[in-house]
């Protein structure tokens, strides 16, 4: 039988090819770097492939190691998923759980969504990541997190995708302004053109662009963009424009300023919805349904649709 790379082979790889420095993917091993050095080789040996190269100032992948380090990060999430199958056997939600969450839902979903945690499975380690959906995602896919809560629509073609509610968006002006003096006005190309936005890679852009459709601004008020919900809501307040805003936000009180108005759109009524995502390959279904029960129970403790 023709030897078999080991999974510690195929982790140097992967840090080697996330680093392109072998003093950085040692440390990221917590290995020296003789010994990474010394399990690359073993693994060319016995792939009978060149991976990298390499010279005195510069580390490359060759074609040939980028694809091997793309299958190895599958394999090493694959083997995480199992171990954590193993230990979780016999009893759910409890040990780590490594939990990604975007920062357009994170600080208006989980301050009422952790304390139900903590009461209902006190053996559950709750490790949280805020961050973009598509670095979110990544982690997922490289089996560094369990579980990432996210806002669709999104490309998750390869992933297992749990929904579970609809967030609709809400439009936020200052009071006066003509954009909100209807009850539920309408996304009129004279809205639309005064839409504010949040920066590129914030999926909440995305999804206010879609619900402008034709619409749409090219780049936002005058190439202004915001690096959070709570600086986009600060430029509506300061007379720059208006801004759709997630009703889960507006319920938080982000919109709270006396001088400002919140409005629920005519129908069809734009909206994301919040998700739970998960690899194809994990072995936490369990933990993946009680998690979604949670978040579904906070919504309905709040009087929330789902």
């Amino acid at each position: 039988m023709k030897p078999l790379p080991s999974l510690k082979q195929l982790h140097y790889l992967a840090a080697l090819a996330d680093h392109l420095n072998f003093t950085r993917a040692a440390e990221a091993c917590f290995v020296t770097q003789s010994t990474l050095s010394a399990g690359l080789k073993e693994l060319e040996d016995v792939l009978g492939a060149r991976l990298v190269e390499r010279d005195r100032q510069t580390v490359l992948m060759t074609p040939l190691g980028q694809e091997v380090a793309r299958r190895a990060r599958e394999i090493l999430a694959a083997a995480h998923d199992l171990a954590e199958f193993a230990a979780g056997a016999a009893q759910p939600m409890t040990g780590l759980l490594r939990l990604g969450v975007i920062p357009t839902i994170a600080p208006f979903l989980l301050p009422a969504c952790l304390p139900l945690l903590r009461e209902r499975y006190p053996g559950l380690r709750l490790a949280l990541r805020e961050d973009l959906t598509a670095r979110l995602l990544a982690l997922l896919e490289d089996g560094q997190l369990d579980f990432a809560l996210i806002a669709l629509p999104y490309d998750t073609a390869s992933l297992r995708v749990e929904p579970l509610f609809d967030d609709p968006l809400q439009l936020v002006g200052r009071k006066g302004d003509p954009a909100v003096k209807a009850k539920h006005p309408a996304l009129t190309p004279d809205v639309t053109g005064r839409l504010l936005l949040l920066e590129e890679g914030h999926c909440l852009r995305d999804h206010a662009l879609h619900a402008c459709g034709a619409g749409a601004p090219q780049a936002g008020q005058e190439g202004m963009a915001a690096t959070s919900l709570l600086t986009l809501v600060q430029m509506v307040e300061s007379g720059l424009g208006v801004a759709l805003v997630p009703a889960m936000a507006t319920a938080s009180g982000l919109a709270g300023s006396a001088s400002l108005a919140v409005r629920t759109l005519a129908g069809p009524a734009p909206k994301r919805t919040i998700a739970l995502a998960a690899r194809r390959s994990t072995t936490r279904e369990a933990d993946l349904r009680a998690l979604a029960e949670a978040f579904r129970a906070v919504r309905r403790a709040a009087g929330r649709p789902l």
